[in-house]
C-alpha cells in the first residue's frame, strides 16, 4: 500500500528539546509491502523522497510502539517505531487515504490478516511519485471527472466545469487549501454551508447554474475575510441575504443575468469592491447605501429602472411615533450596544436595516420614501451605460424620518429645477 505526503523522520535518542522545530518534512512516498523477491520476509515500511528514491525501510511487524491520530482529520499523523527509536512524522496527507494506510500499519504490527493488507512492493520510487504536490487541476469535461479517486489534497485552484454536477462534491470540501475555486457551467441548485469551511478560498466561481439563492450561513463563516471574487451570474437568484455585506474582503462581484429584485440593502458596507456587475436583472431602483460604493468599473445595464419622482412620496409616517420607533432610533443614532443577548433577534435584525435620513438621523419603520435620480458616476470611474440611450443615471431610495426634513429636500429640489 502507498501513501504520499510530507514525512519528517525524528530520532528519539537525540535531545528533544527544540528538535521538532529544526526538521523540515520532505514531499515522500511511504509504501507498506515487503521486499521483492525475498519469499516469507516481514513487512516493511519505505519511505522514498526526491533525494533519496531508494528508501529507508523500517520494520513494522511487532515494532509500532504506538500510533498518534489526532490530528488525523487534518492529513497528519505519526508512527512511533521501537527499534530503530524514531517518530515518522505524516502530513499534508489525504484524510481517506491516511486512515486506510494507519488501518494497515496496525494490522501489520499485530501480524494478523497479513494475506488480505493490500501490499505494495517495495521498490525505489518514480520521479514522478515524490514530485511536488499538485496545486492546480482543471476538469472541463464529465469524462474526465474522478468518480473513485480522491483529489489531490494540495490542490490550490481546482476547476471542475462542464461536468454536470448537481451539487458541489463532498470531497471538495475537504481541500482546505483551496484559494481558487470554478463550479460555473453545472447544474448545482444549492450550496452547502460546509463551503464555508474552505477558509483560504479568495475565488469563488459558480458562474451558469441553477442557484436560487446564496445562503445567509456562508455570508457569516470564515469566507467574510477570504473571498475576495465571487461570480454569480446567469443563475435564479432573486434576492440576496441581508447577511451578504459581511463578506467584507469583497474585490469583484458578477451577478449579471439572475432574477434579482433589489441589491442588499447595506451594500455601501463593502468598502473593498472595486467591480460590480448586476447586468440584466429586474431592478427597479438601488439601495440608499449604494452611494457609499468606491467603484473602478460599474455595469447595470438592461435593468428596468424606474423613472425617479421625488414629487410622489411613500409616506410611512407614524405620528405620534411609537415607542419602539423611539427606542430604535436612541440606539442607532446614540450607538448604543445591542445583540440578542439583551434584544429578540428580530429587533436586531430590524436595527441592523435602520433607514439614514438625509438628516443624518436614522428612522425604523416611520419614514418618507422616494426616489431620485443619480449620476453613476459618482460611484464608479468607468460606467456601462444603463441603455440604450447613452445614460449612466439610476434611481436611488432616498429617506426622510420626518416631514419636516422632506419639506426641506422638496424646497431645495423644486428650486434647482
Amino acid at each position: 500500500m502507498r501513501l504520499q505526503c510530507e514525512v519528517e523522520v525524528l530520532s528519539r535518542l537525540l535531545p528533544t528539546c527544540g528538535l521538532r522545530g529544526r526538521g523540515r518534512a520532505a514531499r515522500a512516498l511511504v509504501s507498506l509491502g515487503r521486499p521483492p523477491g525475498a519469499a516469507g520476509a516481514g513487512i516493511y515500511l519505505m519511505v522514498c523522497t526526491a533525494r533519496d528514491r531508494g528508501g529507508a525501510r523500517y520494520k513494522v511487524q511487532q515494532n509500532v510502539e504506538r500510533l498518534f491520530t489526532r490530528f488525523v482529520e487534518e492529513g497528519k499523523a505519526t508512527v512511533r517505531l521501537r527499534e530503530p527509536a524514531v517518530d515518522l512524522c505524516l502530513s499534508k496527507a489525504n484524510v481517506i487515504n491516511l486512515k486506510t494506510f494507519l488501518s494497515a500499519v496496525r494490522l501489520a504490527h499485530q501480524g494478523n490478516d497479513t494475506g488480505v493488507l493490500p501490499l505494495s512492493p517495495l521498490v525505489p520510487a518514480k520521479n514522478s511519485d515524490v514530485e511536488k504536490p499538485k496545486t492546480k487541476m482543471i476538469i472541463t469535461s464529465r469524462r474526465d471527472y474522478p468518480l473513485t479517486k480522491s483529489f489531490p489534497f494540495s490542490l490550490e485552484h481546482l476547476q471542475t466545469s462542464y461536468c454536470k454536477l448537481a451539487r458541489v462534491d463532498s470531497r471538495v470540501l475537504c481541500l482546505r487549501k483551496l484559494r481558487k475555486l470554478d463550479l460555473s457551467h453545472n447544474h448545482i441548485k444549492q450550496l452547502p454551508a460546509t463551503l464555508g469551511d474552505l477558509v483560504c478560498l479568495q475565488e469563488l466561481d459558480l458562474h451558469d447554474n441553477h442557484l436560487e439563492a446564496f445562503s445567509g450561513a456562508l455570508c457569516s463563516s470564515g469566507l467574510q475575510k477570504s473571498l475576495q471574487l465571487l461570480d454569480l451570474s446567469q443563475n435564479q437568484i432573486q434576492a440576496l441575504p441581508l447577511e451578504f455585506c459581511q463578506l467584507r474582503g469583497l474585490v469583484q462581484l458578477r451577478l449579471d443575468d439572475n432574477a434579482l429584485l433589489r441589491l442588499p440593502c447595506r451594500i455601501g458596507q463593502l468598502s473593498r469592491l472595486r467591480f460590480l456587475s448586476a447586468a440584466r436583472n429586474k431592478l427597479p431602483f438601488l439601495p440608499c447605501d449604494f452611494r457609499k460604493l468606491s467603484l473602478e468599473n460599474l455595469d447595470l445595464f438592461g435593468n428596468p429602472f424606474e423613472q425617479p419622482n421625488p414629487l410622489v412620496p411613500n409616506i410611512q409616517l407614524k405620528i405620534p411615533l411609537t415607542l419602539l420607533e423611539c427606542a430604535a432610533r436612541a440606539t442607532v443614532n446614540h450607538r448604543i450596544p445591542y445583540g440578542c443577548h439583551l434584544l429578540p433577534s428580530h429587533l436586531c435584525k430590524d436595527l441592523e436595516v435602520a433607514k439614514t435620513c438625509r438628516c443624518g438621523s436614522a428612522c425604523l419603520s416611520s419614514f418618507i420614501q422616494i426616489t431620485v435620480t443619480m449620476n453613476l458616476h459618482h460611484v464608479a470611474h468607468t460606467v456601462v451605460l444603463v441603455d440604450n440611450m447613452g445614460g449612466t443615471e439610476a434611481p436611488v431610495l432616498c429617506y426622510f424620518c420626518s416631514l419636516h426634513c422632506y419639506s426641506q429636500f422638496l424646497d431645495r429640489h423644486l428650486q434647482s429645477n
